[in-house]
């Protein structure tokens, strides 16, 4: 993309002192329920008011947003708070309707950024807007498709964009909904510096208790602001009840990020120093995720030798892993020997694990 310099335009003309903070609630329920959010979020840093008038769900059944009558009780909130307003928007005709409102962020749910065709439609329909653009990252870890997303509403003329990072689903279960994969936000982040991101950690999370520790992250990775559902009853929700959280909750996370600011030459060390350090970290726990699956299966190979009276080497398999890896790992620019050592520590471990398992 060209000019992508532009992009932050749109968040330097909020003047802002501190990341960008949009929030309100998962899905739009009542009127009173939208402006009474919208008054508690006043009091906080929050900058956008966020909420979902038309709710794509996995599966049938489930509330699936109030509709257009929304539009009005955003704009009822913008009138008495003057917060800048949000929703989601997923065809031609939700676009329509919300520039209609005159809606100030429009962002495409992950469920849309999978498909090129409903992307392309949506851009058609936003040609030229001035609004703010968010794409969300699709369900499935997939960079090129997220980035394809926002290459297409940049040729369409749309200037103020952004993306939000909400976690990949994944088939394995793990401690948040959808696992964040920083890796590939880094990976976008240095690709496109000046594009905007944004963190969901309420989707990444699934549960309120992780939200500011994500936040966290965010920040120390770089991220221009976080978008988080609050609701003043989260409990009683129409939808994702367990990962909103109340106004005063919120207003008590963003006193307690910490957020480094440039000063002097010496802590644009420290501040660089801190960034590389932190996306270390986000690997060793990659890593660390990695081992935990692989004796997992390494305890199934465990099982399943016992069951059959097989002894735990197999050095054929073994010294067939070891040469491959050592070429593998020379193409990463890994010496023989660290090679040899890290894989002869997850061998030991494999060993133990397998030999508890037949010994049992």
């Amino acid at each position: 993309m060209e000019n992508r310099k532009e992009m932050k335009t749109w968040l330097n003309n909020l003047g802002l002192n501190h990341p960008l903070v949009i929030a309100g609630p998962c899905s739009a329920e009542t009127e009173d329920q939208v402006v009474k959010i919208a008054h508690q979020l006043k009091e906080t840093d929050t900058s956008i008011l966020r909420a979902g008038i038309w709710k794509p769900r996995t599966r049938p059944g489930n509330f699936e947003g109030i509709g257009a009558i929304g539009l009005k009780w955003l704009q009822r909130a913008k009138e008495e708070t003057g917060l800048k307003i949000a929703t989601e928007v997923a065809n031609k005709n939700h676009v329509e309707l919300a520039l209609k409102a005159d809606v100030d962020v429009l962002w495409i749910g992950a469920r849309s950024t999978v498909s090129p065709f409903i992307v392309q439609d949506i851009a058609d329909a936003l040609q030229g807007t001035d609004k703010i653009v968010l794409v969300k990252n699709p369900v499935n870890p997939d960079l090129p498709l997220w980035l394809g997303a926002v290459e297409r509403l940049h040729d369409a003329n749309i200037k103020n964009l952004g993306v939000i990072h909400r976690g990949f689903s994944t088939y394995e279960k793990t401690k948040y909904r959808n696992n964040p994969e920083w890796q590939i936000a880094i990976d976008l982040q240095n690709e496109f510096p000046d594009l905007p991101l944004i963190l969901d950690p309420s989707h990444i999370a699934g549960r309120r208790d992780l939200i500011f520790d994500l936040c966290q992250t965010s920040l120390d990775l770089n991220y221009n602001g976080i978008m988080v559902e609050t609701h003043f009853d989260p409990n009683n929700a129409w939808s994702d009840a367990k990962q909103q959280i109340t106004p005063s909750s919120l207003d008590q996370i963003t006193v307690d990020l910490k957020i480094r600011k440039e000063t002097t030459k010496a802590s644009d060390y420290q501040e660089c120093l801190q960034n590389l350090r932190v996306k270390i970290d986000v690997l060793d726990q990659q890593i660390l995720d990695a081992l935990g699956k692989r004796m997992r299966i390494a305890d199934e190979i465990g099982l399943l030798k016992k069951k059959n009276n097989v002894a735990i080497l197999q050095s054929k398999r073994w010294n067939s892993i070891l040469g491959k890896m050592i070429h593998l790992g020379k193409e990463q620019s890994l010496s023989e020997d660290f090679i040899l050592k890290f894989l002869k520590a997850i061998h030991e471990e494999s060993i133990k694990h397998q030999h508890e398992i037949i010994s049992d």
